[in-house]
């Protein structure tokens, strides 16, 4: 796991004997913003649906199916034309929530929990419509449930704070949902938890003829339709490699994918960015401003954090798992859900094994669903992100029926949520 905000060294909203401790006050606080819809400043990096959009963002994370990469495909398929990876709303989302009232915009000012570390933890992710080309995609944000937990891996009192990402398009059709999770605790608490560290080492000739071999190996179901009644539980998906992970391979991730957590830019957009959130860039060794991002590829600035080498990104690992899905479920299948948790780094020079293995498979109010247990192991065989997900399937007798979110409006949808997590 990964510390992945950069907090402000200090707040209004608390004392400076408060700042950095977990405080009753500062709970109260973060739960007086459950449900308020905002929006993120940084611009999307993909305002709109198009091949060249989703190729390169498909092309990022190692993914050549021509569902998403080739214009014509398509065409033949269920779907009739292209449709985006499901993971590309990470590079989407127009600001869609309504403009706040001052009493909002005061209640929102500063982080109740200053100070302490936030650490993400889990990703999930529902789809109930497909993006095609010219579609725009709009997003509100907000805190959905907020989650204390006396004990914790991190020694002692956390709190789940969980953000909510709501995505509609321009028809005002629900298309996505993605909730994350990130633990907020105290850091002196963190770090009396030692970490242990398994990096990368110099590969023998052997193991990379294995990971070559994995590449020549793999498949895209693609056409070749999987139905509902020819899965069994105990199924093995088909492994997929990614890796060894080098500067390259982030460099274009990146390309697609955008930057994300620092707005985008370079030079003269970079300097104007950095005049208005400074906290978002520090001195590299010549003393010059950098984004606080370059941990993902900058030793020097990984080491100053306590991490012995850059490490990779939470959402390319998503990629990955919802990569090994869609090989395996071909064109005629719908990835509904995906979870997963990021529990220990992957650094560059790491390899990523991707498996999937058939938990069960149940028929429940119209669907043929296929409950799988997924997830991304280190060269080491240690289990690096754990997930599950549900595909839907067709049967001989009918294709796969779009699902449907638990709630039809935006704020409806939003009110589902935070009423399913609340915890009194």
């Amino acid at each position: 796991m990964s510390e992945s905000k950069i907090r402000k060294p200090a707040n209004e909203s608390k004392s400076q004997s408060d700042y950095g401790i977990l405080t009753d006050e500062g709970i109260a606080k973060l739960r007086e913003r459950i449900g308020i819809q905002t929006n993120k400043p940084a611009p999307p990096h993909n305002y709109e649906v198009t091949w060249d959009g989703t190729r390169h963002f498909a092309y990022g994370y190692g993914d050549s199916n021509p569902l998403w990469c080739d214009r014509d495909y398509g065409a033949t398929t269920r779907w009739r034309g292209l449709i985006a990876p499901p993971n590309f709303i990470y590079t989407m989302g127009e600001p869609g929530a309504p403009k706040p009232s001052p009493e909002i915009k005061a209640k929102l000012k500063g982080d109740p929990l200053a100070g302490l570390g936030s650490y993400q933890a889990q990703m999930e992710i529902e789809w109930w419509r497909p993006l095609r080309p010219g579609d725009r995609l709009f997003k509100r944000n907000a805190i959905i449930g907020v989650q204390v937990k006396e004990k914790s891996e991190f020694s002692g009192r956390s709190v789940a704070e969980i953000q909510g990402w709501l995505y509609y398009n321009q028809d005002e059709e629900l298309v996505a949902i993605q909730r994350g999770t990130w633990i907020r605790a105290e850091r002196h608490a963190s770090a009396e938890k030692k970490k242990t560290y398994d990096l990368p080492e110099a590969y023998s000739k052997e193991y990379l003829e294995k990971i070559e071999a994995a590449y020549d190996a793999e498949t895209i179901r693609g056409a070749d339709t999987l139905y509902f009644e020819d899965v069994s539980e105990g199924d093995e998906l088909p492994t997929i490699v990614r890796g060894p992970l080098r500067m390259s391979d982030v460099i274009v991730w990146h390309l697609g994918w955008g930057m994300q957590l620092t707005p985008p830019g370079a030079f003269g957009l970079s300097h104007r960015i950095r005049k208005k959130t400074p906290g978002l860039f520090t001195p590299n060794e010549l003393n010059v401003p950098d984004t606080v991002q370059r941990l993902h590829w900058e030793k020097a600035w990984a080491n100053k954090l306590g991490i012995p080498i850059p490490y990779d990104y939470g959402g390319l690992r998503e990629t990955f798992l919802t990569n090994v899905v869609t090989n395996w479920m071909g064109d005629d299948g719908w990835l509904w859900q995906l979870s997963c948790q990021h529990r220990k780094f992957v650094y560059h020079g790491d390899t990523y094994w991707i498996k999937g293995k058939v938990s069960k498979k149940v028929q429940q109010e119209g669907r043929n669903e296929v409950h799988l247990d997924v997830r991304v192991e280190n060269q080491h065989g240690n289990v690096v992100t754990p997930g599950s997900a549900i595909v839907l399937l067709p049967s001989r007798d009918a294709p796969v029926s779009l699902p449907e979110p638990a709630r039809c409006g935006i704020d409806d949808m939003y009110a589902y949520e935070v009423e399913r997590l609340r915890q009194d």
